[in-house]
C-alpha cells in the first residue's frame, strides 16, 4: 500500500498542508518541525505518487550533486568540475559528445556532513523534485543496512527517470549506477612502496575514518606493499581519525608517543598531512631530515607547501567532469558502466631517506 502525505503528516504530528510547505520549500517552517517532517518522510520512504507519479518520467532542469564536506577542498574541487558541466559552451568536452549545454541547468550541492541518513534523506528529496541527474561523490560508509537502503534509493530514482553516477566511490551492488571511481589501492601501494625504496621501515599511517571505503582501499594498498617487501609480519603503527588538519595534528602526537623512533608518517589525505607537518615542527622535527610525511590526492596547496608534499595525484576534476557528462547524458557510458582512474605518485620534498 502505498504511503500517502496524510501518512507522514500522522508520522509527523502535522497536518497534510505543513508536510507539503516543508517538501515544496514554498512557505517558512519552524526548523524543529521541519526535522520531524524530513524524518518522517525517510522512515516511510514517501515519494510522489498517485496522480503525481504520471510525471514520474518527466523530469526537471536540477542536478543534485552529494559531497560529505563542501568546505573541505577534495569535494570542492568535484563538485565545481560537475557543475563546470552544465554552463554554456560550445560542447560538453565528452569524447565523441556534440550535443550543446543547456544552460538551464542548475546544480544543487547537497552537504550531508559525512552523515548516512542525511544521504539518503537527500536522495528521497531529490526523487520528489524529479532531479535530472544524481551525482554521489566521495567514499561511503561501509554498513550493510547503509547499503541496501542506498540502492534501493538509487533505483527507485533511475526508475523515475533520473540519471545516477557515483564519483570517487566504488560501484554499489544492487544498483545500477554508473561509476566514476579512482584507483585507492594502486595509489596508497605506490607511496608505500616509495617510502621502502628510500630505505624506511618504522612508518606511522594516519588512516581516515574505519568505516569508509575510500580508508579501507587506502589501507589495503599500502599492506600490499608492505607484504611484497616482506615486511607482512610488521604492523604499522595506525591511527584513525577525520580527514582534516587537527586529525593529522593529534594523530602524530598519538603515533610520536607509541613510537618515537618513527621515520615517515603517510597521512590519509593532503589536508591530514598539513597537520602532521604542523604538528612535526611544533616538536622541533624536522621535514624531511628527520620524519618524512606523505600525503593523498594532490590538492592544489600540496606543491605549495613547505616542504612541497610527496603525494598521490588523483584527478579529481577530470574525473568529477566526466561523471557530469555522464549524469547529464552526454557521454558513452564505460564499459561495465565503471571508469576508473589511475593515481600516480608525485614524489617532492617532503620525503628522503632516513
Amino acid at each position: 500500500m502505498s504511503v500517502t502525505l496524510a501518512d507522514v503528516a500522522a508520522r509527523a504530528g502535522v497536518s497534510a498542508a505543513t508536510v507539503s510547505r516543508v517538501l515544496n520549500g514554498n512557505y517558512p517552517v519552524a526548523g524543529e518541525t521541519r526535522s520531524r517532517v524530513l524524518r518522517a518522510v525517510e522512515e516511510l520512504e514517501y515519494v510522489v505518487n498517485g496522480p503525481a507519479s504520471a510525471l514520474a518520467a518527466a523530469t526537471s532542469d536540477l542536478v543534485g550533486v552529494l559531497v560529505n564536506d563542501i568546505a573541505d577542498p577534495f569535494f570542492a574541487v568535484m563538485a565545481s568540475a560537475v557543475q563546470s558541466e552544465m554552463g554554456p559552451g560550445s560542447d560538453g568536452g565528452g569524447s565523441g559528445s556534440r550535443e550543446p549545454r543547456n544552460p538551464q541547468m542548475m546544480a544543487i550541492i547537497c552537504n550531508t556532513g559525512g552523515f548516512p541518513e542525511r544521504e539518503l534523506t537527500y536522495l528521497t528529496l531529490l526523487q520528489r523534485q524529479r532531479a535530472a541527474a544524481v551525482v554521489l561523490t566521495g567514499g561511503t560508509v561501509e554498513d550493510p543496512a547503509h547499503s541496501e537502503a542506498l540502492a534501493t534509493r538509487l533505483r527507485r530514482l533511475s526508475d523515475a527517470g533520473t540519471r545516477v553516477v557515483l564519483c570517487g566511490r566504488p560501484p554499489l551492488p544492487g544498483s545500477d549506477a554508473l561509476t566514476v571511481t579512482f584507483d585507492n589501492r594502486g595509489g596508497a601501494r605506490r607511496l608505500t612502496e616509495h617510502l621502502l625504496s628510500l630505505g624506511h621501515r618504522r612508518l606511522g599511517y594516519l588512516a581516515g575514518p574505519a568505516a569508509r571505503t575510500t580508508t579501507r582501499h587506502r589501507l589495503e594498498g599500502h599492506h600490499v606493499a608492505l607484504a611484497e617487501a616482506g615486511l607482512a609480519g610488521e604492523a604499522t603503527l595506525t591511527v584513525h581519525g577525520a580527514y582534516d588538519r587537527a586529525a593529522g595534528y593529534d594523530g602524530t602526537l598519538e603515533l610520536l608517543r607509541r613510537e618515537p623512533r618513527l621515520t615517515a608518517i603517510l597521512a590519509a589525505n593532503d589536508t591530514v598531512a598539513l597537520g602532521v607537518c604542523a604538528a612535526l615542527r611544533d616538536r622541533g622535527l624536522r621535514i624531511p631530515e628527520d620524519i618524512s610525511v606523505t600525503g593523498f590526492d594532490d590538492l592544489p596547496f600540496a606543491v605549495d607547501a613547505t616542504p612541497a608534499l610527496t603525494t598521490v595525484r588523483l584527478p579529481l576534476a577530470d574525473a568529477a567532469a566526466r561523471a557530469g557528462r555522464l549524469a547529464l547524458g552526454r557521454e558513452t557510458p564505460p564499459a561495465g558502466g565503471v571508469a576508473t582512474y589511475h593515481a600516480d605518485l608525485m614524489a617532492r620534498a617532503s620525503t628522503a631517506p632516513p
